[in-house]
């Protein structure tokens, strides 16, 4: 019985377990045996071939409803002669054709005869206008062969994820082969806590997975193994909280008659009662003599910013300094801009003018003149200056502070680990951490992705907030809908107002990989995504031909930016034709309709904050979703639930639904592949909440998991350092 760390290539052969390594990141028997069925064939039970995706390999189990040898005139066959085996398969639901050509036609003409049950796996293409499979593999099903029923215990056919070159049967009796090892699985869940919940051991959760022989065995399996992966995930992220709290901090708390208190008394508007619930949590934290370690999500345009910006002035109240870090340029002068208004003369510290417990603001970015740079450094290592906002620029060693107390990270999605991390090593202690994201994440995902920081939430918008209006327009179906959606514009900008158009690509020299990215949505997918370069000077000729239109993306100097971006705020321009770097921040009250040309090319979430750019101010907003999808593609549902509805929480269960799992957990951030096999995260929320509660309780009695040994090891192997690293920065 092979080890559950011996490599495949041992057990299996070295070709098997390459195609196992590249197609399926399965290199050890217990990899193997963690690559769980995708779903069940009943032999009585047939597929519905109608339902079948196009362009996918799929596996399907299907009789032979007819088989036909067709002989064709064909120059390249022997003889003169070619073959063709054409054999159509039913399931009661729906039939499919399969083609065999050539010398490839003459074992499958022999086997698969009118009323032969087989697994057939094959990528599904169209040919003249009727679904088949060219070449498929195939497995017959002979009920009563002996090697069949071995292979296939039980009336239960499990199908596993597979790749054109390992068909899903491969993956089955390669599995039967390892499946003994199973008893040797170390058993994670501490015994109390799995004979409490009536779970099966995970010798018998992977035994019944792979080998069913009732649907109950599935349950069971899947019961059991969904706690494993959210029991251990929990274990780590609850470790990572405990390790934080044992961690000392400096307690900042504000003076009565400091900074704060003055900012509040200039403010020209009453906060929301939510900014003052979370403002209440973070002070508390703030007040701790141990890291805080908080989560702000909130909807677009909730007042993030003030609350921010509020505890980073009890810091400096507290003679701390507060850093804020964003994620790009535009956004780091936009808050510098928004904060340094917000705090008038309270921003003025050590200037004439300034207000007697002034601060002073400074702005830090790779593009800065030397001279600036230079005032600005000095300024954050004698600490004159209380508040810093900047970009990665931030991070480099230069950048020393005097005493950094609070580290603010706006859009924490945009950061990678080590720079969140190298600005917290900044402090002569740890520095308290707020994490800000506009992005708003359903509460299992907030537990699972996030689990080491504490959550607050505002969902309520500031008072004199207008509705925003979304309405798809189908350009391809209806080209005078776009055609009014430039009057809207122009009818807007008569009223004195101001319009974004977002497009996809900037245009010009970009590489085509982009241009080029093709879906089988839809032919409109075969025309690459408009660019903003283009689409300003289309505009400026044509439909908004007259009024003030210019440009804004990521490849303008700094400078540029920020020109446009102050002229844009100022009202001296009419209509800005951008990416999506205008995606998070910006705050323009006056602009009130927003475009977005080929919007299906945006996820959910992107759209929902590019919309949070209109309706800023005392006007209505108006979001327009200009798309050439056909009305039955899923890119048209997409953008038909944005615009349905401004709840951010349902569009991000929309999208996470969309998007499966990998993505959530930030697989692009933790370099590994997701964790999660078992586990939904939108639908297994009270097996998260509970696991989170035991895993709570069981750290807090053994941090070191001492008394858990078969704990410790699956934490080792599911949580690799990078990943572990990962999770503890959220």
């Amino acid at each position: 019985m092979p080890a559950l760390d011996e490599p495949l290539k041992k057990v299996l052969g070295p070709a098997t377990a390459k195609v196992m390594a590249e197609h399926l990141g399965l290199h050890t028997v217990g990899d193997l045996l963690h690559h769980y069925p995708r779903r069940y064939e009943e032999r009585g039970q047939l597929t519905h071939l109608a339902d079948l995706p196009m362009d996918e390999h799929v596996t399907v189990v299907a009789q032979v409803a007819d088989a036909r040898l067709h002989t064709f005139a064909s120059s390249r066959a022997p003889r003169g002669k070619g073959q063709r085996l054409e054999v159509t398969i039913t399931d009661g639901s729906g039939r499919l054709q399969l083609v065999f050509f050539g010398a490839g036609v003459h074992k499958p003409h022999k086997e698969l005869l009118p009323g032969t049950r087989a697994m057939f796996a094959g990528k599904v293409s169209v040919f003249n206008r009727r679904l088949q499979l060219a070449h498929p593999a195939y497995e017959l099903l002979r009920g009563d062969a002996e090697e069949t029923v071995e292979t296939w215990a039980g009336a239960l056919i499990p199908i596993y994820p597979a790749t054109a070159k390992l068909e899903s049967w491969k993956i089955g009796k390669a599995l039967q082969t390892v499946l003994p090892s199973a008893q040797e699985a170390a058993d994670p869940l501490p015994e109390s806590l799995r004979e409490g919940r009536g779970l099966v051991t995970l010798s018998e959760a992977l035994l019944k997975i792979h080998r069913p022989h009732t649907k109950a065995d599935i349950e069971e399996a899947r019961a059991r193994l969904k706690w494993d992966e959210a029991f251990v995930l929990q274990a780590a992220l609850a470790r990572r909280r405990h390790a934080d709290a044992q961690l000392p901090a400096v307690p900042r708390r504000p003076r009565p008659d400091g900074i704060l208190a003055g900012f509040d008394d200039r403010l020209p508007f009453t906060l929301t009662e939510g900014q003052r619930k979370v403002s209440e949590e973070i002070f508390a934290d703030l007040a701790t003599d141990h890291p805080m370690h908080r989560l702000l999500q909130g909807e677009v345009g909730s007042g993030k910013t003030m609350v921010a910006l509020r505890a980073m002035l009890a810091v400096v109240d507290a003679g701390g300094q507060a850093a804020m870090l964003a994620p790009t340029e535009v956004l780091a002068q936009q808050h510098h801009r928004s904060v340094t208004e917000m705090m008038g003369e309270l921003a003025q510290g050590g200037m004439l003018g300034g207000a007697e417990n002034a601060t002073k603001v400074v702005l830090l970015t790779g593009s800065m003149g030397a001279a600036a740079r230079r005032q600005a450094l000095l300024d954050l290592a004698t600490g004159e200056a209380g508040i810093v906002i900047g970009t990665h620029a931030l991070i480099e060693d230069k950048v020393q502070f005097h005493d950094l107390g609070l580290v603010v990270v706006d859009e924490q999605h945009r950061f990678g680990v080590e720079q969140r991390d190298a600005l917290r090593g900044k402090g002569k202690q740890p520095p308290h951490l707020l994490v800000m994201t506009a992005t708003p994440i359903p509460r299992t995902v907030a537990m699972t992705v996030f689990g080491d920081l504490e959550t607050s939430v505002l969902d309520q918008l500031p008072a004199g907030r207008s509705p925003i209006a979304s309405h798809v327009v189908p350009a391809a179906d209806k080209p005078h809908f776009l055609a009014r959606a430039w009057e809207r514009v122009r009818e807007e900008v008569e009223k004195g107002h101001q319009a974004y158009v977002v497009c996809p690509r900037i245009g010009d020299e970009e590489d085509g990989a982009k241009a080029k990215r093709k879906s089988p949505e839809d032919e409109a997918e075969k025309r690459p995504p408009l660019a903003v370069l283009d689409t300003a000077e289309q505009l400026a000729r044509g439909p908004l031909a007259g009024l003030r239109v210019e440009v804004l993306h990521g490849r303008m100097q700094p400078d540029d930016k920020d020109a446009v971006m102050r002229r844009f705020a100022a009202g001296e321009v009419d209509v800005l034709v951008a990416t999506t770097v205008i995606e998070v921040g910006v705050n323009v009250p006056n602009a009130t309709v927003m475009v977005i040309m080929d919007a299906d090319r945006f996820g959910v979430s992107q759209l929902h904050q590019l919309r949070g750019r209109v309706g800023r101010g005392s006007a209505p907003g108006l979001c327009l979703l200009v798309t050439e999808m056909p009305e039955a593609s899923p890119a048209r549902q997409r953008l038909n639930a944005v615009a349905s509805t401004l709840d951010g929480f349902e569009l991000s269960r929309i999208d996470l639904e969309q998007r499966r799992e990998g993505d959530v957990l930030g697989q692009a951030q933790s370099g590994t592949r997701s964790s999660l096999r078992m586990l939904a995260v939108i639908d297994d929320e009270e097996v998260i909440a509970e696991a989170r509660e035991e895993a709570t309780r069981i750290v807090a009695a053994d941090p070191d998991l001492e008394r858990l040994p078969a704990l410790r090891t699956a934490l080792d192997a599911l949580l690799d350092e990078e990943r572990e690293q990962y999770l503890e920065k959220g």
